[in-house]
């Protein structure tokens, strides 16, 4: 057998001797940290881009806060120009900036026109409103979701998945409004089932018990309304991916060895198919806390949806310009956390 010339050689001029293994893993090793490097740098220049943009992009749309402050009290223009000065609407713009910058690092988020009460403290007041909301909802829709998709997937064609098919489109395209309404109408409107609005009854019972039990009565029209809309995203995505993932090799050989057709499916297909979900799933817990405005809305849910719609009205500009930060920061970082999910769970990203 012939000897291979590299292993009779001695160490190179160019640099120490290492064997292959080891190469192998100092590559491995920096491959990924080079990936998290380069998704950080993405990740910090987008909330970059959107620090920026939250102060100015609400300035453009135009509209004068004090006009929404003073609709219901008659103001002297003396009063209204001590106003604009109190509130620092009569420095330049980019005055104005450079004083949003230097509150913002020193963690002043500036008070709110509307509520006169610092920005911090209304969005630590609702944001576990949002996120019960949001999480609820989230969570339902995966779990039905992919149960749904995956089932409709595997019988495709037939009967079960042209209806599956049909309603996930219907529902996609309903407008999220428009299906609050309609579900207002009829189990809150015609057959009373459930509270029309807000979080909790004003005679609750005293009790934790009595307390969780209204707020989940309250829960149940906004949540089902976020499920239906996010839901049918997972049913779509995951039918096409089990629809891939059909007729390849490996499932007809889990077949040749007996397997009944349901573990095929659920231990051979379905974890195969689940890796273009990921993208989704960590994109929705972003971007789902930021599409809780509408829901919020028309429930009457005191989140955080519900305050930049009445900050939008008011003109509230630190409201939201902080509230568009901590929306956009949410994608941003779950955008970042399916990157990185990637790199363990396809090989391919790895070998990039």
């Amino acid at each position: 057998m012939a000897s291979d010339p590299s292993l009779l050689a001695g160490p190179s001029p160019d640099g120490p001797a290492s064997g292959g293994l080891s190469g192998e893993k100092t590559a491995g090793g920096s491959g990924f940290g080079r990936y998290l490097r380069g998704r950080l740098t993405g990740s910090v220049a987008s909330l970059v881009l959107v620090y920026l943009s939250s102060f100015f992009i609400f300035r453009v749309l135009g509209g004068d806060p004090l006009q929404a402050i003073a609709k219901d009290r008659r103001m002297t223009p003396e009063e209204r120009a001590a106003l604009r000065e109190q509130l620092g609407l009569d420095q330049p713009l980019l005055a104005q900036f450079g004083k949003y910058t230097a509150d913002v690092f020193s963690g002043n988020f500036g008070t709110s026109y509307q509520y006169r009460r610092p920005v911090m403290e209304l969005v630590l007041e609702r944001l576990s409103a949002t996120v019960l909301l949001t999480g609820t909802a989230l969570v339902l829709s995966v779990a039905v979701g992919l149960w749904v998709g995956a089932r409709a997937g595997w019988r495709h064609g037939s009967r079960l998945d042209r209806a599956h098919v049909g309603v996930s489109l219907t529902l996609w395209s309903a407008p999220t409004f428009w299906l609050g309404m309609i579900v207002i109408m009829i189990f809150a409107r015609q057959f009373g089932l459930f509270p029309v609005g807000g979080m909790v009854s004003h005679n609750v019972g005293p009790g934790l018990l009595a307390e969780t039990l209204d707020v989940a009565h309250h829960l149940v029209l906004p949540a089902i309304t976020m499920t239906a809309v996010i839901y049918a995203q997972y049913v779509l995505v995951m039918r096409s991916s089990i629809l891939d993932e059909i007729g390849h090799d490996y499932l007809t050989t889990a077949r040749a060895k007996g397997l009944r057709d349901d573990l095929v499916r659920r231990r051979h297909a379905i974890p195969n198919a689940l890796l273009p979900t990921v993208t989704l799933v960590f994109l929705q817990l972003g971007g789902v806390i930021s599409g809780a405005i509408v829901t919020e809305t028309i429930f009457s849910w005191p989140g955080l949806g519900r305050m930049v719609f009445e900050s939008i009205g008011f003109r509230d500009f630190p409201v939201l310009q902080t509230t568009f930060v901590l929306f956009s920061a949410a994608v941003i970082v779950a955008n970042m956390c399916a990157d990185i999910a990637y790199w363990f769970l396809d090989p391919r990203v790895r070998k990039a």
